[in-house]
């Protein structure tokens, strides 16, 4: 396992699947700057590794991350005291545009920025005790770490106007029920079934995955006609490659294919 900057993020490299772990479990992965930090150098590293096909976000510990560390959120509110306020959005947007797919293990608790950070994430796994939520507006404000605009774009507007101004916890049934997560798993199962389903995506084609995701990614944001188009220009990438005929080959030979990500 790799340490990352000031040694509050781990990478575990497995083979086609990499393991992102938060690592601040006395502070119940409480999110710092300098953990946030570490997470951006992470993905970018993760990113930049054509063997890797899928990365699992976990926590170290028994909890995921119990959200913003209550110290830093503290000092922020002082006027004389300066914070990286960019570091966050930064992060979430190096989570959400990381090339291969991202599976987030939310084990025990998730909360406020900890629920934000899962929401860039393509898949979500949640154990069936975990307090999963955003509480911002019963603490004086509301979420504005993407909380108010990734969350419709998941489960619709007016389950998220639930979710944000409610401030009340969702329960792990529930999110699957509405689409935010995709699987409720027993507590003590969360990290091996996460890690367990980005291995399911590592025996899919790597260029394929990270075109499908490109064009998945851009799907709500551009009109229908434009959306097709730029699927197509994907598409047509990788006409060519040795991964693309390897998939069929394998499919008429009746075996597992074997991709490079040529």
């Amino acid at each position: 396992m790799e340490s990352i900057g000031n040694g509050f993020v781990a990478i575990d490299w497995n083979g086609h699947r990499a393991d992102v772990t938060l690592s601040r479990p006395d502070k119940r992965n409480a999110m710092t700057v300098a953990l946030m930090r570490d997470l951006i150098v992470a993905f970018e590293r993760v990113d930049a590794n054509d063997d890797i096909r899928a990365v699992t976000l976990l926590g170290e510990g028994p909890v995921f991350s119990a959200g913003m560390d209550l110290n830093m959120m503290r000092e922020r509110v002082e006027p004389e005291t300066e914070i990286d306020r960019d570091v966050f959005p930064k992060l979430l947007e190096t989570i959400e545009t990381t090339r291969q797919p991202v599976v987030v293990g939310i084990k025990r608790a998730a909360l406020a920025g900890a629920f934000e950070l899962t929401l860039p994430c393509d898949f979500r796994l949640i154990g069936r005790d975990a307090k999963y939520g955003l509480l911002e507006v019963a603490l004086g404000t509301f979420p504005h770490g993407g909380g108010t605009q990734r969350l419709p774009r998941l489960v619709g507007l007016s389950k998220a106007k639930e979710i944000v101004l409610t401030a009340e916890l969702v329960d792990p049934v529930d999110a699957a029920d509405m689409g935010l997560v995709h699987d409720v798993v027993d507590a003590d199962a969360v990290d091996e079934r996460t890690k367990a389903f980005a291995d399911r995506l590592c025996d899919n084609a790597p260029l394929g995955l990270r075109n499908g995701k490109r064009a998945l990614n851009a799907a709500l944001e551009m009109p229908l006609e434009h959306g097709l188009e730029y699927e197509r220009q994907l598409g047509r990438e990788l006409d060519d490659t040795a991964d693309y005929r390897e998939g069929f080959e394998a499919r008429l030979d009746d075996r597992e294919p074997e991709f490079r990500g040529e």
